[in-house]
């Protein structure tokens, strides 16, 4: 996949350097438990969680962010061993992607204003349009000393494997602190963390968050 380099000074664009040099495969390493994917190619480290059996708990941030620390770690450990140079980041990325299944505070896409009240459909007897075959809303939102963007995308979908309709909320910030030291890199992911998470809470209804969530104030 071409990377995206968020820019300021200009629209977001393609990194063109990189996009035309070919690609190499992608190299996976998966946990035991397959829950946990590192993955590396030319001009990415990446460390997943994927929810894998119905019964798995998802691990919070401050176990996933050590998790990462420890991975990279290593792999820095490797390169400097191995004299394959050193990792000089570029840009930073963090990803939640939540599914929002069926009945859990919507029926048909008519009521996408009960989860989402920022995006709703106007519904009476007098309008002429059926209720939406499909959604795909897209929006962005610039962090502060402009350190990133909060991508904000919402479709509507089939669950893999019970093939039930859903909602994905997908919840990426990609940027860069002026901090440029591994201590401003784990600066900018706590702040791109505080993003998804009161993001969230701003996009979603607050009758969904108590009556479905359980969230609490």
């Amino acid at each position: 996949m071409t990377p995206v380099i968020e820019r300021f000074e200009e629209a977001p664009a393609i990194d063109l350097q990189l996009a035309q040099v070919p690609p190499l495969p992608r190299i996976w390493f998966v946990h035991a438990n397959d829950n946990g994917i590192i993955q590396i190619q030319r001009d990415r480290f990446l460390h997943n969680w994927k929810k894998v059996r119905p019964e798995g708990e998802y691990p919070r941030y401050p176990k996933v962010i050590e998790m990462f620390k420890d991975r990279l770690s290593k792999f820095e450990s490797f390169l400097k061993e191995n004299d394959l140079g050193i990792i000089e980041p570029r840009q930073y990325e963090m990803t939640y992607i939540n599914h929002i299944p069926q009945g859990d505070g919507w029926t048909s896409l008519n009521e996408i204003g009960n989860v989402f009240p920022d995006f709703s459909l106007r519904v009476s007897e007098h309008r002429f349009l059926p209720e939406p075959e499909g959604i795909n809303w897209r929006t962005s939102f610039v962090l502060p000393d402009q350190a990133g963007r909060l991508h904000v995308k919402i479709q509507h979908g089939k669950h893999r494997e019970t093939r039930k309709p859903v909602l994905v909320l997908d919840l990426t910030v990609r940027g860069m602190g002026k901090d440029k030291s591994p201590k401003g890199m784990w600066t900018w992911f706590d702040l791109a963390r505080e993003w998804i998470v009161r993001g969230f809470t701003d996009l979603t209804g607050e009758e969904v968050q108590k009556q479905i969530w359980r969230k609490k104030n």
